[in-house]
């Protein structure tokens, strides 16, 4: 028993480990890329845009309204990705006619994911060309401008897209209706097989009253036969009975994870806009520098996350909402004090008898308050990619749907992405490139959250190492050893894959 034990224990790190190095290499893949995407964003020429709107919002103004939309993009494309694969998926099991659990059918997941990854790196792509040139055209006011009215725009889209989806569950029951056909039919052979029976017992009894005999060998045949008809029939129902409530099960959770998400969609980009706008507005009036900024934007953050937290009906879209307005204040804080050590700088520099004239210490404090805004807003908006991709594999392996499957497949098709963007880059440009990007991390997320889940769910501690050390090596192997960048993403991946917000 001894050793029986310990080979199924050595079997589970060996497979743990196999797993977690899968989703750990896709994971450090992405480094690579996101870093060149980020230093072609960071050159002086991209940044010239950004840098000439620094006057017009305030350094903190400039954080908090790159912040918010970065994250806002990233939120949406994910949200969109899933509401694809939701569609997709409901339209699979609604399509499906044969029996059979639609749980561990591999088509169903396959083409789900594939459609989640395809939407998300697409709407990334579409939202990082829109924002692009916007910036581009109409500065930091248009750009405000646009978040402002796509966060208003978004509760209405939720009623259009719960009416859409309710419409769409109507007229797509063909599925339904084949296993309804089928349950009538059984019904139908079920009473005439009784009919049958029923008819041959009465000429039996009618045979025996008028003298007759029946052969005993006959009689038994007859039964068998009967019987193994009465058997099949009875098969036949108990698969179509499993197959409808397989397929009621799945559709009941794909419904769920929709409404959930277009909730997601519709509310949870409420607090970063309303802190992005007021810090912002502060800057438009002539106060962008000014301390009192700093102490306003305080308070309404914490008042918000007092009000969110403190609510009896505590949602999913609260928590993130909450989360990315706080990440949206530290790059606010982050983008003031990259200006702010400029001015210490120069001031030291004074005192070393190298005087720089107002006009270069101006130039420099913009230059490096929009160096830092957008360096820590795409990296924000990284971690919000993977951490609701893994929210999403998290879900999916609790859900039943295969960790091999889910940890290879959105691995696979993360990988895929990958390398298609190595050759649309030229069409895409920068900032289409780089909402591209995000959307290849969310389907990096769906891959390291499931290696999370998985770790959580073996037998014993082996297997549970095997796939977290597998997930260190790959991630800090294929990621160039950047410590600092995967330490962070990691432990949001796990945290947000143990999340269940549905």
């Amino acid at each position: 028993m001894g050793p029986i034990g310990g080979k199924s224990k050595l079997k589970e790190a060996a497979v743990g480990f196999a797993l977690g190095a899968v989703g750990g290499c896709i994971l450090g893949a992405t480094e690579d890329p996101v870093d060149k995407i980020v230093s072609v964003m960071t050159t002086s020429g991209s940044l010239k845009p950004v840098m000439d709107e620094v006057r017009a919002v305030g350094a903190l103004g400039l954080g908090t309204l790159i912040g918010a939309t970065a994250l806002t993009t990233a939120m949406t494309s994910v949200i969109a990705g899933v509401i694809l694969a939701a569609v997709v998926a409901s339209m699979f099991v609604a399509m499906r006619s044969c029996t059979g659990s639609h749980e561990h059918s591999v088509g169903l997941w396959a083409s789900a994911g594939f459609a989640g990854a395809i939407g998300t790196t697409l709407s990334g792509a579409s939202f990082g060309i829109v924002v692009e040139l916007i910036v581009k055209n109409y500065g930091m006011v248009g750009l405000l401008w646009a978040l402002s009215f796509f966060t208003v725009l978004k509760p209405p889209l939720r009623f259009v897209f719960k009416v859409l989806w309710k419409q769409g569950e109507i007229c797509c029951t063909p599925g339904s209706e084949v296993r309804s056909r089928e349950r009538e039919h059984i019904e139908i052979t079920d009473w005439q097989q009784r009919q049958r029976v029923t008819l041959q017992i009465e000429q039996r009894i009618l045979s025996l009253e008028k003298g007759g005999s029946t052969s005993g060998i006959e009689g038994r045949t007859m039964w068998a036969t009967q019987q193994k008809e009465r058997e099949e029939l009875e098969r036949r129902k108990l698969e179509n009975e499993e197959a409808e409530m397989a397929q009621r099960s799945i559709q009941d959770w794909i419904n769920t994870v929709m409404v959930k998400h277009v909730d997601f969609l519709a509310f949870s980009g409420i607090p970063m806009a309303i802190v992005a706008i007021v810090t912002s507005g502060f800057g438009l009036f002539g106060y962008g520098g000014h301390q009192s900024v700093f102490l306003v934007l305080l308070a309404l953050v914490g008042l918000l996350g007092y009000f969110l937290l403190k609510s009896s009906d505590f949602k999913f879209w609260m928590l993130v909402g909450c989360m990315g307005m706080f990440a949206i204040f530290v790059i606010g804080m982050l983008t003031l004090h990259a200006g702010q050590v400029v001015v210490t700088t120069a001031v030291k520099m004074r005192a070393a008898g190298r005087n720089l004239s107002r006009e270069q210490i101006s130039t420099a404090m913009n230059y490096q308050s929009s160096l830092e805004a957008v360096k820590t807003a795409f990296f924000g908006a990284k971690l919000c990619q993977l951490g609701l991709g893994a929210t999403v594999g998290g879900a999916l392996v609790r859900r039943s749907a295969g960790d091999v499957k889910v940890i290879a497949g959105a691995a696979s098709v993360a990988g895929s992405l990958l390398a298609g963007l190595e050759v649309l880059a030229p069409a895409l440009g920068d900032g289409g490139t780089a909402g591209a990007l995000l959307g290849v991390v969310g389907a990096t997320g769906v891959s390291v959250g499931a290696t999370a889940a998985t770790a959580g769910r073996w037998s014993s501690w082996p297997g549970t190492l095997g796939t977290i050390g597998g997930l260190l090596i790959g991630a800090l192997g294929m990621g160039k050893w950047h410590i600092v960048n995967i330490g962070l993403q990691l432990p949001v991946a796990y945290v947000f894959a143990m999340i269940n917000p549905f």
